[in-house]
Order: structure tokens, then sequence, then C-alpha cells
């Protein structure tokens, strides 16, 4: 048997993207549109009868749940920390589920392949202390469990999201890189000390002939001077008033700077922030990000269109009584195509020895959908298309 727990506490990682601007807009940015708009589909009638019937139960299971917000809310803790957990409270209605704290589970007990030492099933999800109640060894069984996970360490087990790479140091011959998280922290941490450091200098005045007791004055004002600087005297012979200056060879950090927070973007795997926030991207500059961001995405809207049609969408076909292999309920990211209808298919419907469509109808989408220009037809006409009307009487 084997325990795997994560390297670094989901909460924590959570918390950086609860947090940290850049975090949480490039996560935000990638599960919107990893899970975008969604709709379902299914097999033709002539090959289930029941096909559709088998749809519309998957429908009015996503409308009771909203499985978009759903799905939009498990993407963000996916990309951002590899790991979402929904617990399924009966296994006779999915409906009946919620989804549990991102750090609900301490450690995932694995089977080993026989004979080896080799993880490679789920066994149980093993709750924190804190989760447990009444369960005594917090143990839940992986049917239980509706695990979403992205970057497996094993073929089984947590995940690894977007962010804990910025939270991870780096060990090589005894030195030890802090983590991009930590440094990042820190210099935006200084950053307000040193501008009000010199925004505002402390200053040092010469003022000879002051007696000790006006220098002790001054000094104990000094003590409590505000933020934008103080004033210090002395009492050399000349009067004199220097401020302190930031030393120009500062400057040079800024390539070291500029290295760590490009280091913080690609660790975020996506340019879409950077490009809000920096001058000098172009059109094509844009488009490029976005051609790079989609190839990022595309394996996680893999995963889950499939999860959800073998854990979700298969399991509520087969509850309502139908065969789920031949319904074929399918999700499908964005909006369902319109099929483009020519003036021959309207010219075809309402001409056809079984007209599909009237007369009104067939005018009415030839202004809606066509463009066309259209008279009334005169009440005496038997109202065919083609017919030439009696007058023009404005335009419908």
């Amino acid at each position: 048997m084997f325990y795997e727990t994560a390297d670094i506490a989901l909460s924590d990682v959570m918390k950086l993207y609860e947090r940290d601007p850049t975090c949480k807009s490039s996560v935000d940015l990638l599960a919107a549109s990893a899970v975008k708009r969604f709709y379902t589909t299914c097999a033709p009638e002539t090959d289930y009868a029941d096909a559709a019937k088998a749809k519309a139960v998957v429908d009015d299971f996503c409308e009771e749940v909203n499985l978009d917000g759903l799905l939009h809310d498990m993407a963000v803790r996916l990309i951002a920390c590899g790991n979402d957990f929904w617990l399924r409270l009966s296994p006779d209605k999915l409906s009946e589920f919620v989804r549990m704290p991102v750090d609900t589970v301490e450690k995932i007990k694995l089977t080993n392949v026989k004979g080896f030492k080799i993880p490679y099933k789920v066994e149980s999800y093993q709750l924190k202390s804190s989760y447990r109640g009444n369960v005594t060894d917090g143990a839940l069984k992986p049917d239980a469990v509706l695990h979403w996970y992205i970057n497996q360490n094993f073929n089984s087990g947590f995940g690894v999201g977007l962010l804990q790479v910025l939270l991870y140091s780096l060990t090589i011959n005894n030195d030890k890189r802090p983590a991009f998280a930590w440094m990042k922290a820190k210099i935006e941490r200084l950053m307000p000390k040193i501008f009000e450091k010199y925004a505002g200098p402390d200053v040092v005045v010469g003022a000879p002939g002051a007696k000790s007791e006006t220098l002790q004055k001054w000094e104990k004002a000094i003590r409590n001077r505000p933020e934008e600087g103080a004033w210090l005297f002395h009492g050399q012979k000349d009067l004199s008033v220097n401020a302190v200056q930031i030393d120009p060879r500062a400057q040079g950090f800024t390539f070291y700077v500029d290295h760590m927070v490009n280091q913080f973007y690609l660790g975020c795997e996506t340019p879409l922030p950077r490009l809000f926030s920096t001058p000098g991207f172009t059109e094509a500059s844009a488009r490029a990000a976005l051609e790079l961001q989609d190839m990022l995405i595309d394996p996680v809207q893999r995963m889950v269109k499939r999860r959800v049609e073998r854990e979700i969408f298969a399991v509520i076909v087969r509850q309502a009584g139908f065969d789920s292999a031949k319904a074929a309920v399918r999700l499908n990211w964005g909006s369902p195509e319109s099929p483009e209808i020519t003036a021959a298919d309207l010219i075809s419907a309402a001409t056809a020895p079984v007209p599909l469509i009237r007369l009104e109808e067939f005018r009415k989408n030839a202004v809606k959908i066509l463009g066309w220009e259209l008279w009334d037809a005169s009440p005496s006409q038997p109202g065919q298309p083609g017919q030439q009307p009696a007058s023009s009487s404005g335009g419908s």
C-alpha cells in the first residue's frame, strides 16, 4: 500500500491564488477559457428511439444543479492547485453531491501492482481529522468521490496545478533557491519602504553653536518623525543641509527584478496578464498569445469532457432507465451552430408536393433570414411563392 500526500498543502496554493493578482488573473483566464458555455447532443432517433428522452433527462439535471457554474468553479481549483473533490451523497441520485473544501483530503491510499512496489489504483481517500466527524477512520471509497485532477504524480493520487511551481524552492549542491512566490512577495513588501525612504529622504543639518539641550529636543522630535522623512542636526561650524540620495547603482537591479518577474509569468503559463500590463504588444502578439493559450487549455477541455460524459451523463441516463451507450449523450463546448438557410431551401420547403411551410411563413422567413424586400400579397391570390402581387402597399 502507498499513501500519497500533497507536497504543498492545497489550501496554501489557493491562498496564493486568492491574494496575488497575477496568479488570480492567470487562473481565472485559463479557467474561463477551458470550461465555457456548453450544449449537449445525442444519437439520432433512427439509431436509438429514446435518445432525445435521454438527452432531456441530462439537460434537466444540468439545469437543476447549475452544472455550468459548478464546472467553472471546479476549473479554477483544478488549474490553480491540480485538484478538486466532489462528494457523492447518494449513489442513487447523482444530483445529491457537494464540493468538498480543497484541503479535506489529507492523503490518498493507493494499491500497488501485484509483485511490484508501483502505485496502481486509489483504494480510499483519507480525510483530515477536522473533517471526519463521526467517521472514525475518515476514509471515503473511490466511488463516493469524484476527483478532478491534472498532471498526476502517479496514475492515481494528487494532481499538480499551475501555481505549485511558484511555491517550490530549488536546492542544488546544498544551495537553496527560494520560491518565486516568496521572492516576488518580498520585493513587493520592500517597494513601499523604498518609496517612503527616498521620496522623502532623511536630511542632515549642520547647526553650529547650538546648545546640547536644543539638540536633544530636536533629536526627540526626529525620533517621532513622520513618514515623509526626518531632519537631522549637528553642531559643526558651517551650516549645511544635505539630503540622503539613493545610490544610482541600484538601478542595475532592474534587470534581476525583470528576470524574476518574467519567471513568475512563465510559471502562470498564460501571456494574457502580461499582454494587459505591458505596453508595446501588437494585435499579432495578442493573436499569438491566444493561440498559445488554446494549446494549454485543450488537454483540460478534453479531460473534463470525457469525465463529465462518463461519470455524470452516462450515470444519469442509466438511472433514468435508458441505454447510455446507444443514447450517446455528449458534451460540446461553445454554442450549437445554426444551419445556413438558402433561398433554394425556403422555396423547396414551400413548393414540395406536401408543403412544409405556408405562404405567410415563407414570406416572413424570406424577410427575416434572407433579407428580401417583399410586398403584401392580395387576399384574393391563392398565395404561392413566385406569384406577382397585385399592388405594393409598403414593405413588410
